[in-house]
């Protein structure tokens, strides 16, 4: 499954949309990034609250890009189309908090793992499984 995902970027029928939402996740990463450092760093929270606080940020920043961009041939338009789109994001995205968290949390405390470098492990783990079930559930591609 991996494989397929990694060969679709380069070539096949899914790759402008696979490297659509890996710009996207990547900007999102980014700015995930900025907010975990500025609230551990500036705001003196628990790592596990900021990086729990920034990833609800970047889910709304996500769907708004990729709802726009991404999946732009079966976005949802209109209000009530937009906002349920949105609450199946924050499902499926919410659903993978605990998978990022818990790699987080192993790489950074039981590691030691530096707490940004620990949250480029776990983003990348989790956003295989992001993926693949927005695709199929938010935006409803098979």
């Amino acid at each position: 499954m991996v494989r397929n995902l990694l060969r679709n970027l380069h070539s096949g029928p899914l790759a402008l949309q696979l490297r659509r939402f890996v710009v996207v996740g990547g900007i999102a990463f980014a700015l995930q990034q900025a907010l975990l450092a500025l609230f551990v760093e500036g705001g003196r929270l628990n790592d596990l609250v900021a990086l729990t606080i920034a990833i609800e940020i970047t889910i709304v920043f996500q769907y708004v890009l990729n709802n726009a961009w991404t999946f732009e041939a079966t976005q949802n338009t209109g209000r009530r189309e937009f906002l349920v789109g949105l609450l199946k994001t924050n499902l499926v995205r919410g659903s993978a908090i605990p998978i990022q968290l818990g790699i987080f949390y192993a790489l950074s405390e039981w590691a030691s793992m530096y707490y940004l470098l620990a949250n480029v492990f776990a983003v990348l783990v989790s956003g295989v499984y992001r993926y693949v079930l927005d695709a199929r559930w938010t935006w409803g591609q098979a």
